[in-house]
């Protein structure tokens, strides 16, 4: 599986998608749902490769909420360049999320999650295309292409939770 700071985006698409795009963020919660029902909770907490468990994979999709959120309304407010993500993910190293349940992440992260799909909801179609610099990739972000990124970014750790648990 490629690491994620090696992922190359395309965001070229000149339609609206964002009511596909919130369709896809609003679900992610409940896919984790299913997902997490089919695999043995005592192998939540491992950890996987020297790297992070189940419960830290879902700590993080929780943890980067409110940059999400920030970024949204950076772009939203006319910013040139949206506010960096802390790229060492101290929040998630920090988090200690293997000592909580998955239901209390899982419940936190779709709390946080419900903040930016009711955003997004009332976004006109202006509003999608407004773009701001990312401070990473540096390039030019649209408000539908940093939610194509927040979307492929939950796909990418719904995949490392799968791997953790054919792997364990």
């Amino acid at each position: 599986m490629i690491n994620w700071f090696e992922r190359k985006f395309d965001f070229s698409t000149d339609q609206n998608i964002l009511p596909s795009l919130i369709e896809r963020l609003e679900g992610t919660p409940i896919r984790l749902r299913h997902k997490l029902s089919s695999i043995d909770p005592s192998i939540y907490a491992l950890p996987f490769d020297g790297k992070w468990s189940i419960l830290e994979q879902l700590g993080h999709l929780g943890d980067l909420e409110p940059l999400w959120i920030g970024r949204l309304e950076d772009i939203l407010k006319g910013e040139k360049e949206m506010r960096a993500a802390d790229l060492t993910n101290t929040l998630t190293h920090k988090g200690n999320h293997n000592t909580r349940s998955a239901d209390e992440l899982l419940d936190r992260f779709e709390r946080l999650r419900k903040i930016a799909v009711d955003k997004l909801r009332t976004l006109t179609d202006e509003a999608a295309f407004k773009s701001a610099l990312h401070p990473r990739l540096k390039t030019p972000m649209r408000t539908i292409d940093l939610f194509t990124f927040v979307a492929e970014h939950d796909d990418h750790h719904l995949a490392k939770i799968s791997e953790i648990a054919r792997k364990c």
